[in-house]
């Protein structure tokens, strides 16, 4: 069975310069795919940064923690601070959300995504995980449904969950975030020597430090991975473990070679 990899690069639209990152390593680098944060202002300049990287897969990445809503806050007063912002704390949103009214946002935040990019998301994700909790894994599993779009299984039993839908899904996802740099060429080049066979999501957060990074606790890392993911030496560790870089949108044929 052959092994295929997708380097998705969370995060795109959180500043310029981690927009410019994940495009530098899609362009110079490992990465096939990324996922947009529409609530965040700037999302058209990122869409025209974009416009000469075709190839690069580009899906939704939910957010419900960091920013403004798209929806008007008294819309979705359960998912919001009285300032108005969404409330940085995932435990506290899959206790106290409504779940009607995540529903709305995160089916505002799609309607976005394609009102800007002319089309729907290669696939759906959510910020800081959100759809590890099983009330939000639901409601972004229906978005996906009705968007027809693969989604992230964050493990084996969401992977069966999301194709019992009927929908495809990488067979599982690895990656995360930390004090320290998570990806860097040692550990993607020892990634890379024990992956196993099927689709395997990689996760990672490249991006330039600007000024606006100062909203994210994941701050200079993000340059340590987008030199990781961009090193010849891990490009060349994957043609010799003969693994397949693909983004989103190649999924079904991948499906198809390992059914």
């Amino acid at each position: 069975m052959a092994k295929y990899l997708i380097v998705n690069a969370d995060d795109f639209g959180l500043t310029e310069g981690v927009t410019r990152g994940i495009l530098e390593g899609h362009r110079h680098g490992i990465i096939t795919s990324t996922t947009a944060m529409v609530n965040l202002s700037g999302l058209e300049r990122s869409r025209e940064l974009a416009r000469d990287t075709p190839a690069l897969g580009i899906g939704l990445h939910i957010n419900l923690t960091l920013g403004a809503p798209i929806l008007p806050a008294v819309a979705v007063p359960s998912l919001v601070s009285e300032a108005g912002h969404f409330v940085r704390d995932r435990d506290r949103l899959g206790e106290a959300g409504s779940a009607s009214e995540i529903r709305r946002e995160i089916a505002a935040q799609a309607e976005h995504f394609e009102e800007v990019f002319g089309r729907r998301p290669t696939h759906v994700d959510t910020h800081y995980h959100m759809h590890r909790l099983p009330r939000v894994f639901a409601l972004v599993l229906g978005l996906a449904v009705e968007l027809g779009v693969p989604a992230r299984a964050l493990t084996p039993e969401m992977a069966g969950r999301i194709r019992a839908r009927g929908l495809l899904s990488p067979d599982r996802a690895v990656g995360e975030v930390g004090p320290d740099t998570y990806w860097t060429a040692e550990r993607l080049r020892g990634f890379i020597q024990t992956m196993e066979e099927g689709v395997t999501e990689l996760i990672c957060h490249p991006g330039h430090v600007d000024a606006a990074l100062s909203i994210s606790s994941y701050c200079a890392q993000r340059a340590g991975e987008l030199l990781a993911l961009t090193d010849p030496e891990v490009r060349a560790a994957l043609a010799a473990a003969g693994v397949n870089l693909i983004g989103y949108q190649g999924l079904a044929a991948a499906a198809g070679d390992h059914a």
